[in-house]
């Protein structure tokens, strides 16, 4: 026979379980984000909620063409407002995300495009405009109208461990072109990664999956 104080007294410990199981959820399969920038256009919108599977990267399997979240590798994000309500504002959101019921909004995260991993020579460009990996011109179907695959000449070779990142809005992302004078030059180490981005759920006219497009196809 069901019993109404039993039940009410078994209330915390569902809660408790609820809370333990959406953590172990987002620390090892997924990982729910808030994207507050135009960086990569069209491919994410501004405002669009992601999910990030973060099951691949534990096993660090990372390829050209993934979108990934990572955490910030060298300061490329502005330093946010540090004051006393800020931060007691900022340390009761992060506890709701840090359970599952928000978005990370991605403050001290950035999502690019692998462009190059371990190993890899990244150069821009070839006679016609395409950026060049491993001496082949490459195919870039996602890239913001009207941008070209780079304003800015580079010609890198990506270390063992480290990833070359771009926006698919080229003209609007400051991404490893832009910070070749940090510590990593420009480069994102691999465990800085927290996972591969596999689809938009929310709002629900800009729904999909994300899936990996190999531009050196």
């Amino acid at each position: 026979m069901f019993r109404k104080g039993s039940f009410l007294r078994e209330i915390p410990a569902l809660i408790v379980v609820a809370v333990i199981v959406s953590l172990v959820i987002k620390t090892f399969v997924v990982q729910f984000f808030y994207i507050p920038s135009g960086s990569m256009e069209n491919t994410l919108q501004i405002q669009d909620r992601v999910a990030v599977n973060k099951l691949p990267f534990i096993t660090r399997e990372i390829h050209r063409g993934d979108v990934i979240v990572f955490h910030d590798p060298a300061d490329w994000l502005p330093t946010w407002n540090n004051d006393a309500d800020a931060r007691i504002k900022a340390k009761a959101k992060a506890l709701l995300v840090d359970v599952g019921i928000l978005p990370n909004p991605a403050k001290q995260f950035l999502v690019k495009r692998v462009i190059g991993v371990g190993g890899d020579n990244v150069q821009c460009c070839s006679a016609k405009g395409n950026l060049i990996v491993n001496g082949k011109a490459t195919n870039e179907p996602y890239i913001f109208a009207g941008n070209e695959p780079s304003d800015m000449k580079f010609n890198v070779t990506v270390p063992k461990g480290k990833l070359w990142v771009m926006g698919d809005h080229r003209g609007a992302s400051a991404d490893s072109r832009y910070h070749q004078d940090d510590i990593n030059k420009g480069f994102v180490p691999e465990q800085e990664v927290v996972g591969r981005v596999v689809a938009v759920i929310w709002p629900f006219k800009n729904a999909k999956l994300i899936e990996r497009v190999n531009a050196s196809n």
